[in-house]
């Protein structure tokens, strides 16, 4: 698809921006270049390369999961401000 094919006035009213025509200009000259590089892009063959989402392999470094004690319910209601029956009592933010 070339520039030429796009309205860049309706791309900067989609963007919320306000454009100088200097920078009109501009950046349909960047925009003609963006889709001139996929172009170039789309010519090449990668019917041989498998889709990948990383050019490498990635393994998450995560430690085992293990049963461990917790804080009793004391000890977290400890420093609230305010409870109740065991409970945080918190402001009401919904009316």
């Amino acid at each position: 698809m070339a520039a030429s094919d796009f309205d860049i006035k309706y791309v900067a009213q989609l963007a919320r921006i306000a454009l100088t025509p200097d920078e009109e200009k501009k950046l349909a000259s960047q925009l003609e270049n963006v889709l001139n590089y996929i172009e170039k892009l789309r010519e090449l063959d990668v019917s041989n390369v498998e889709p990948t989402a990383h050019a490498v392999p990635l393994v998450n470094v995560t430690r085992p999961d293990e049963t461990r004690p917790s804080l009793s319910q004391d000890e977290a209601l400890r420093n609230a401000p305010a409870r109740a029956n065991g409970l945080f009592i918190v402001p009401k933010i919904v009316e």
